[in-house]
């Protein structure tokens, strides 16, 4: 039987490319997605395509029964899961002054951006720790995505940076908590990925990037740049390490003056 891999936001953008970059290393599929299986096809025919068995469960990860559910399908469809990608996230919907910023928009991005993968993996964590002891040569895995607006600091969007580093931490908490049971925890920090909810700031990104000189690579990331992480994790190629970050960002962590 296929290892399982259960991303969350896999319809599009970095979540699909994750899905299909791990379909293609053998591992069968569980897209979820707020997005409705019609929104979801092209990404289901895609890993489809690539020679896994695809599960489409969508929900939203914010709301307590959409997770049990999520987990109850991948338990009835699979049986087995052994990575989570917790990669569905929103950013604001208005950029502005963070002396303006309400709460409303607050509590969407930490609702959405942290409460979700926080209660999810809790969730998952406990079936992948009952999977450990009835297969002790199973790895199961957790990958979060974060962002490099985990450190750094964007206040025209803050509850998006805040969320972000609460991201950051639920990777050093449960990397800890899981560590006894053998179930590594992983980041991926991605930097300026050209997505949708980057479009809207292109021309900014561009600047930043071609003029400015804010990554030492001088391009946009794309999300087969975040997959390709991923994939190095999903294959095991970091068996010492949990709780680690890869920053996918052009260099942008340097810091470099």
């Amino acid at each position: 039987m296929k290892p399982v891999s259960l991303i969350t936001g896999a319809a599009r953008g970095i979540g699909r490319s994750i899905a299909e970059a791990l379909a293609r290393e053998g591992f069968d599929i569980v897209i979820a997605d707020i997005l409705s299986q019609e929104d979801a096809k092209e990404a289901v025919a895609s890993c489809e395509n690539c020679g896994a068995r695809v599960l489409f469960v969508q929900g939203d990860i914010s709301k307590a029964e959409n997770r049990t559910a999520l987990v109850d399908a991948v338990k009835k469809g699979f049986g087995r899961l052994d990575i989570l990608v917790n990669n569905a996230g929103v950013g604001v919907k208005v950029r502005g002054d963070l002396l303006d910023a309400t709460e409303e928009s607050f509590d969407r991005l930490i609702t959405i951006n942290l409460k979700g993968p926080y209660f999810l993996t809790q969730l998952v964590a406990k079936w992948m720790i009952e999977q450990k002891k009835a297969d002790p040569s199973r790895n199961p895995m957790i990958i979060n995505i974060a962002s490099m607006s985990s450190y750094t600091s964007s206040p025209g969007r803050g509850e998006y940076c805040v969320s972000k580093a609460g991201v950051s931490m639920m990777t050093k908490l449960f990397a800890d908590r899981l560590s006894e049971h053998s179930i590594n925890v992983y980041e991926i920090r991605p930097g300026i990925i050209k997505t949708d909810m980057t479009a809207a700031v292109t021309e900014k990104y561009d600047n930043l990037i071609f003029n400015q000189g804010i990554t030492p690579l001088k391009r946009w990331g794309l999300p087969e740049d975040i997959a390709k992480a991923a994939v190095a994790f999903a294959k095991g190629y970091l068996p010492y390490s949990t709780g680690e970050v890869v920053n996918v960002d052009g260099g942008f962590h340097l810091r470099r003056l």
